[in-house]
């Protein structure tokens, strides 16, 4: 899984009014979530934080938070829960995360990738997609950010189930593991479906 790191300050003005005079001078508001911790009211620099989301292109990935505070600087390991933006001027307008802990099974939607073309499609078969993305349990730092899939070998009639594809050891898939992700079907299979 993608790691990225961002840097944070702790925000002590809190409403509707502080938040705007922070996006005024090109911050954005932040809250931190978890389980264990009271939330964090942070400020986030806009122009920063905006490179990484497009960098990130709304895969999964652990946010590794740089928070100065009057103590000193702390690290904490997050997930991105909800990002707001404002839809007339396309500019960000608050950011939620939830911290998380690296060692804690977590479950992930990670997205399927399709590459190459099926023997059956040469043949007058027709590909086709089940399913775009499977979910799995394991560690963050454990998920791949897709998987990739082969499709070239399949002939007509063939298909690859949730089974067949390759995951790390410590992955757990939890979809139905004989769920057909990709088969190359005959024209008049295609048709009936």
């Amino acid at each position: 899984m993608l790691q990225v790191d961002v840097a944070a300050q702790v925000r002590k003005n809190t409403g509707k009014g502080a938040a705007r005079t922070l996006r005024r001078s090109g911050k954005t508001p932040a809250v931190i979530y978890g389980a264990e911790n009271e939330p964090i009211s942070l400020t986030l620099d806009t122009h920063s934080f905006t490179k990484t989301l497009l960098h990130l292109q709304r895969r999964n990935a652990v946010v590794n938070l740089d928070i100065e505070t009057e103590a000193g600087n702390e690290k904490r390991h997050v997930l991105i829960k909800e990002i707001q933006v404002d839809p007339i001027a396309d500019t960000l307008e608050h950011a939620d995360f939830y911290e998380i802990k690296l060692d804690t099974p977590r479950t992930f939607t990670i997205p399927l990738k399709y590459h190459g073309k099926a023997r059956g499609v040469e043949m007058g078969g027709d590909l086709s997609i089940s399913i775009n993305e499977i979910k799995v349990k394991g560690n963050p730092l454990d998920i791949p950010d897709m998987v990739e899939i082969d499709v070239t070998p399949l002939g007509t009639g063939e298909h690859i189930a949730c089974q067949d594809l390759k995951l790390p050891e410590n992955v757990m898939l939890l979809e139905n593991k004989n769920k057909v992700c990709v088969a190359v079907v005959t024209g008049r299979a295609a048709s009936a479906e």
